[in-house]
């Protein structure tokens, strides 16, 4: 039996401190954009590098898929906000110390830079497309000609998307799970992982899901050291950061944590991509699949745990 003292008298759930319950709706939002900041940033660093034509589906097909992901995303967003009426006023309010106007911000930005750079590759794939208009046609044309320029703000901007995804739950700080700084770095690394296993989806080319298979084992072991780091963090913290981070050692949480994220979106997927780089045969749908249910399921968690949270006053 626990004995807890409250000093006020008070412990009304969803009062104590008080929060809106996020659903189902924003660990999808924080799974798109992180996915999208992944295949962006690949596609920006080797397009800056020389090597785009040496990784077609990095910087060609994969980033088909971006625009859709952060619309859908921000339709996820958009539903989940109480007063749909007045979202454009995060835009109108500004508040240098917000996380939630810097990420709309970004979103601003990045989401026609994403359509910019599908537009500028939308010939090779439907050689017959036409503009119309003699000004799109030309300023199509500029954009092919100056994608490195175009690439670089973009890659800078996917960082910041990775990053805010994790940012945007760290700045509750009534909520000790979210409370800690290194959740901005681990959103950007799974989000990185998860771009990585649609670009290994999409790839045709054995070298180029070689090279991807190699950074997506490098994204996963940096992504288990933050995991670890992470608890070790909590253990060492307060009562209430302590009580966060036994929810996942031994808690409620254990077992889909450990099974779903740890084992089966992080461990095994690395030791497949390891064979595979070894000469055996993998299906290679299996590996990247893991890795995308595991960095949803991942989200889910942290959201649902991360509510459930508190100190106590």
């Amino acid at each position: 039996m626990r004995e807890e003292l409250f000093a006020s008298g008070r412990n009304i759930p969803n009062i104590d401190p008080y929060l809106n319950i996020w659903h189902w709706q924003i660990p999808i939002y924080l799974f798109l954009g992180g996915l999208a900041a992944g295949i962006l940033f690949f596609a920006g660093v080797f397009t800056i590098m020389g090597k785009a034509h040496k990784m077609p589906a990095t910087v060609k097909k994969a980033p088909m898929i971006v625009p859709f992901a952060l619309i859908f995303g921000l339709f996820m967003l958009f539903l989940d906000l109480k007063h749909k009426l007045y979202f454009w006023q995060l835009y109108t309010t500004i508040r240098l110390e917000s996380p939630m106007g810097w990420g709309a911000w970004v979103l601003m930005i990045i989401t026609p830079i994403s359509l910019l750079w599908c537009a500028s590759y939308i010939k090779e794939f439907y050689p017959n497309w036409d503009w119309k208009f003699k000004f799109l046609n030309t300023f199509e044309a500029w954009v092919i000609k100056n994608r490195v320029i175009v690439a670089w703000p973009m890659t800078i901007y996917a960082v910041i998307l990775g990053i805010y995804t994790g940012i945007l739950l760290s700045a509750f700080n009534a909520r000790p799970l979210w409370n800690t700084s290194i959740l901005g770095p681990l959103f950007l690394v799974s989000g990185m992982s998860t771009g990585a296993a649609i670009i290994i989806m999409l790839s045709d080319d054995h070298k180029e899901r070689k090279i991807m298979g190699r950074i997506d084992i490098l994204l996963i072991v940096i992504e288990l050291f933050f995991i670890v780091h992470l608890f070790m963090g909590f253990l060492a913290g307060s009562e209430a950061q302590i009580d966060a981070a036994n929810l996942f050692l031994g808690g409620k949480f254990t077992a889909p944590f450990f099974t779903f994220v740890v084992m089966l979106g992080l461990i095994f997927p690395a030791v497949l991509e390891i064979f595979e780089l070894k000469g055996f045969k993998v299906p290679i749908y299996v590996p990247a699949i893991l890795v995308l249910i595991g960095g949803l399921i991942f989200r889910f968690l942290m959201v649902e745990a991360g509510q459930i949270t508190r100190y106590l006053y």
